[in-house]
């Protein structure tokens, strides 16, 4: 069994001035998905469901700077001394996202 990650002195949910927009793109996101589902069902040419897969890519791409940079500034931004180790963790975070 592997053991929890150790929790970054800095975190917390996404800011109340944030969320309402990561909702609104998470719902179109998944409305572009169940677009593509049909689109193969309905046997539809490949070159078009891989421009639909491209755009998915790039709104979760959006979604997740956006993330990041709330991230950033509410918890990094916001502290009183920064850790490197806390830098470190938002690169590699930024790094996986990719």
């Amino acid at each position: 069994m592997s053991e929890p990650k150790a929790q970054s002195s800095f975190g917390g949910p996404i800011s109340a001035s944030t969320r309402a927009d990561v909702l609104v793109r998470l719902r179109r996101i998944e409305g572009q998905v169940r677009g593509i589902q049909r689109m193969v069902e309905e046997d539809r040419d490949c070159q078009d469901v891989v421009v639909q897969l491209a755009a998915i890519k790039a709104s979760i791409a959006s979604l997740n700077t956006l993330v990041a940079e709330n991230y950033a500034q509410q918890c990094l931004c916001s502290a009183e001394q920064l850790d490197t180790t806390d830098v470190t963790r938002l690169l590699d975070l930024l790094k996986a996202a990719r």
